[in-house]
């Protein structure tokens, strides 16, 4: 066999295993999308918080750059003041959002790894936007919970973005939904689940992605039947789903 024909078998091959990190056809075709679009518009700021996260031990959990290039054009086009993060990391989708908000904008940030976010922090403080950002270590739920029961929270927020435990994103819907503002958009964070959502009953899944499936599907159906939201999902990263609310 030609040796071009064996790089084409070998590279379709490799894009069909369930658990490309990219959902386009070929790694030369995101990479376009990164070196043309992507990287040269990167902050500086954001790109060292790239390069440090890239050597972590869990680095697959960070926001991919083209989807952190999308949430900060995104929260400028809604002009987004007050937003909420649920899943933290080590920052690089809340830096991409704190870079988009006026400086008196604010972010509920969430996570129950406050060490991960101190590894991001000296990079968000020197891009001069850590004044934004409240930090809360610890699960969110219930703080959800304490918010909503509340009331002063209702509708108080323009923009959340969810990026965390995949079996409880039903649960965070359930609670930001009246936290969200009407026309207020709230983003779900891997909803193409490593392409996995269309893999068959016999695909070679890795554990963490066939634990988490059965979650992300029960998901996409129920934000797909909510009456009270809009849907958009987008093969942005892993998968991005944006759920303006209506009512």
């Amino acid at each position: 066999m030609a040796q071009a024909a064996v790089a084409t078998e070998t590279q379709a091959g490799r894009h069909q295993e369930v658990g490309h990190k990219s959902l386009l056809q070929s790694d030369d075709l995101y990479q376009y999308i990164l070196e043309t679009s992507v990287y040269p518009r990167e902050p500086e700021a954001m790109k060292e918080l790239r390069e440090i996260t890239a050597n972590h031990p869990w680095n697959i959990m960070t926001t991919s750059a083209d989807e952190g290039q999308f949430l900060n054009m995104l929260l400028k086009l809604i002009n987004a003041k007050n937003t909420m993060e649920i899943g933290v990391y080590t920052g690089y989708s809340l830096l991409a959002t704190a870079l988009a908000l006026p400086d008196d904008g604010k972010i509920l940030a969430m996570d129950i790894n406050k060490e991960n976010y101190e590894l991001g922090l000296p990079v968000i403080e020197k891009a001069g936007v850590a004044h934004k950002i409240e930090f809360k270590e610890g699960p969110a739920l219930p703080v959800l919970d304490q918010m909503v029961a509340e009331g002063k929270y209702d509708g108080a927020y323009d923009f959340i973005f969810v990026d965390a435990d995949k079996d409880n994103y039903l649960n965070y819907h359930k609670r930001l939904i009246d936290l969200v503002k009407v026309g207020g958009v709230i983003g779900y964070d891997n909803t193409l689940w490593n392409g996995s959502v269309v893999a068959p009953p016999d695909a070679p899944l890795r554990k963490y992605v066939r634990y988490y499936r059965d979650f992300v599907l029960e998901l996409n159906k129920a934000l797909a039947a909510d009456p009270r939201i809009e849907i958009c999902q987008l093969p942005v990263g892993d998968g991005i789903t944006l759920c303006r609310r209506l009512s």
